[in-house]
């Protein structure tokens, strides 16, 4: 065979082109590319370690911010429930004092009403005898046909009442 017979011959050229080959391969990629893609994988490394540390940063202001927003509205809420109270109470204490003036004048007119039934009272008593006296005269004129004097038909009135 003669591609084992000339192996010999071109042995030495390939493993020279070999080396060659690999040696430029090595130095170009191993040594020239390799570590740009190191140094960018290591600077992709550090700028994402950077954009996670300012984000917890920022989650941490916000958080602080949020808490501090809290305090603040819990404040104003209690506040405001104050303010309410306060309005409620003045709110109240006018609504007594004009309960209180319209009870009084409520009890006035109460009492001035209950002064005119006294009065419209006893004059209806001091007239009912004399109604009574009328009435009973009036009956016993239609009744029995006699005339009765209005003295003695008051005198038999209040003896009636009376008795």
């Amino acid at each position: 065979m003669p591609q084992i017979a000339q192996l010999s011959e071109t042995y030495a050229s390939q493993i020279f082109w070999m080396l060659a080959f690999f040696g430029i391969i090595f130095f170009v990629v191993g040594r020239g590319m390799v570590p740009k893609v190191m140094a960018t994988v290591e600077a992709r490394d550090q700028q994402i370690a950077a954009d996670l540390a300012a984000a917890e940063a920022a989650r941490k202001a916000a958080d602080e911010q949020e808490e501090a927003w809290r305090v603040q509205a819990n404040a104003q809420r209690a506040e405001a429930l104050a303010v309410i109270a306060a309005a409620k109470a003045d709110a109240a204490t006018a609504s007594e004092a004009r309960l209180v003036k319209a009870g009084s004048a409520i009890d006035a007119r109460l009492a001035e009403a209950d002064a005119r039934i006294a009065k419209a009272r006893t004059s209806a008593l001091a007239e009912i005898d004399a109604v009574a006296a009328d009435a009973a005269s009036s009956i016993v004129s239609r009744l029995a046909g006699i005339t009765v004097d209005a003295k003695a038909a008051g005198a038999a009135v209040k003896e009636a009442l009376n008795g």
